[in-house]
C-alpha cells in the first residue's frame, strides 16, 4: 500500500471475534490495524469496480451480438472440461 494523505475518516463497527483477529495481525506484524483495513478497503473497493467495468464491457458486447459460437463453446468445454 502507498502512503496517501489521509483526507477523511469512517467509523465502522466490527464483530468482536473480527477485531480480535485484525489487532492479534497487527500485533504480529508490528503493522496498524488502520493499516490493514485500508489495505483490504482498498483492493476490495478496486475489485469491485473492475467487476462492474467487465459487466459493462460485456453488456455491450451482447448487445452487439459478439457472443461465442456453440463450436466455440463445446471447443472449450472439450479443451478444460465442464
Amino acid at each position: 500500500m502507498t502512503t496517501a494523505t489521509l483526507e477523511h475518516s469512517i467509523t465502522v463497527r466490527i464483530p468482536r471475534e473480527l477485531h480480535g483477529q485484525l489487532a492479534k495481525l497487527a500485533k504480529a506484524t508490528g503493522r496498524t490495524k488502520s493499516f490493514y483495513v485500508l489495505d483490504n478497503l482498498k483492493e476490495r473497493i478496486e475489485l469491485d469496480l473492475w467487476q462492474i467495468e467487465q459487466t459493462k464491457l460485456a453488456e455491450q458486447e451482447a448487445d452487439r451480438g459478439e457472443f461465442a459460437s456453440d463450436e466455440e463453446v463445446n471447443a472449450l468445454f472439450a479443451k478444460y472440461g465442464s
